[in-house]
């Protein structure tokens, strides 16, 4: 749980001066420490003006699965592509010798 998530707060444009007081107020008490909480007036003319309070928190266990298992997946996706395309153009990678570790495509 070390990564930091962006949460957002909208909050309509159409309340009232003391409502919208009150609605920041609770928002900031309740934000957690070291949130870097920032505030934006978004949207358009067209579609309406909202005020957004966007801020980081922690990554909680279940979020941290769910990505954990989508990068697996991912990683999984990209090593079989590579496998494929190193099997179609006969080019075979690794690592190049000496301290900088960079990697050498040999065709």
């Amino acid at each position: 749980m070390s990564r930091r998530v962006k949460e957002f707060v909208d909050v309509p444009d159409h309340v009232s001066i003391d409502d919208l007081i009150q609605k920041l107020t609770e928002i900031r008490d309740a934000l957690p420490k070291d949130a870097d909480a920032e505030l934006r007036l978004r949207g358009d003319e067209v579609f309406g003006h909202r005020i957004t309070v966007t801020y980081f928190r922690k990554q909680t266990k279940e979020e941290a699965e769910i990505e954990k298992r989508y990068a697996d997946a991912t990683r999984e996706a990209k090593e079989r592509e590579l496998a494929r395309l190193q099997a179609e153009l006969g080019v075979v990678c690794y690592s190049a010798p000496g301290k900088r570790g960079k990697l050498r495509i040999v065709a």
